[in-house]
């Protein structure tokens, strides 16, 4: 009998240890549930919000930031046909407004950055450009974002300013397009933000002209009313607008607010 209360006993301080051991340790907490952030963003956020995603996800364990990069206008018109998104960063505040008159923003966007567009040639400069009348001559190949992309929209502000009509061989979805005919080697010159020219390093080499300034573009950024996470994409936004936003978007060339 006192061998069969023993093993008794044994059995049962054996179940209680396993029990122990498959709950959460004394003192600890819970691991955090897995969660996904969809950021939908301008292609020339890529370097910076790539940097604060990384920051994002350590801040925030058991989230992954998704970022869904691409021209402002199409995102915006992904987002106004159901797109899952958190959070919208856009190139411009046209495409931005997209989202709002379609009643997808859970309140009103916040500018964080501006940008300006500058000239990418590729390394050396060898067609010489030094200006953006030089983006006019007929012995140039030069490649422009597409008119309903911030960057394109941009550089025909540009053009109306200065009277300068430009003929460029390709329209380009976006600023990442733009700069990869560029760097193929398929056009001499491209108009993109003076960010793309920063974050491609000596693939290419920027030209800084005046007349960008006549045409500053804004960035705002906004929570979707939809948002799946809501409360995660406040909490990217607050990121994206604060000093550690600022910090990784001016390392790149952006101007913030």
């Amino acid at each position: 009998m006192r061998k069969l209360v023993t093993l008794a006993a044994g059995a049962a301080a054996a179940l209680l240890l396993a029990a122990c051991g498959s709950g959460t340790p004394s003192g600890g907490s819970a691991a955090a549930p897995a969660r996904d952030l969809n950021v939908f963003a301008a292609a020339s956020l890529t370097a910076s919000f790539t940097e604060l995603k990384s920051q994002f996800e350590a801040d925030n364990p058991g989230v992954t930031v998704k970022l869904n990069f691409g021209g402002s206008s199409d995102l915006a018109q992904q987002i106004v046909n159901g797109a899952p998104a958190d959070v919208f960063a856009a190139a411009s505040d046209a495409t931005m407004k997209t989202v709002t008159d379609a009643g997808a923003a859970a309140g009103a966007p916040t500018v964080f950055a501006t940008n300006v567009l500058q000239i990418a040639t590729r390394p050396g400069n060898p067609k010489g450009i030094a200006s953006f009348a030089d983006l006019a001559r007929p012995d140039l190949k030069v490649v422009v974002c597409a008119p309903q992309v911030p960057c394109g929209a941009t550089a025909a502000k540009i053009e109306q300013a200065t009277g300068v009509a430009l003929s460029p061989v390709s329209e380009e979805p976006d600023v990442k397009s733009a700069l990869g005919k560029v760097t193929s080697g398929d056009a001499d010159a491209g108009l993109v933000f003076v960010t793309d020219v920063n974050s491609a390093g000596s693939t290419v080499q920027g030209v800084t002209f005046p007349e960008a300034q006549k045409a500053v573009t804004n960035y705002p950024i906004a929570v979707m009313k939809s948002a799946p996470q809501a409360d995660l994409a406040a909490r990217f936004q607050a990121l994206v607008t604060g000093d550690a936003g600022k910090k990784a978007l001016q390392a790149v060339g952006f101007g913030t607010k």
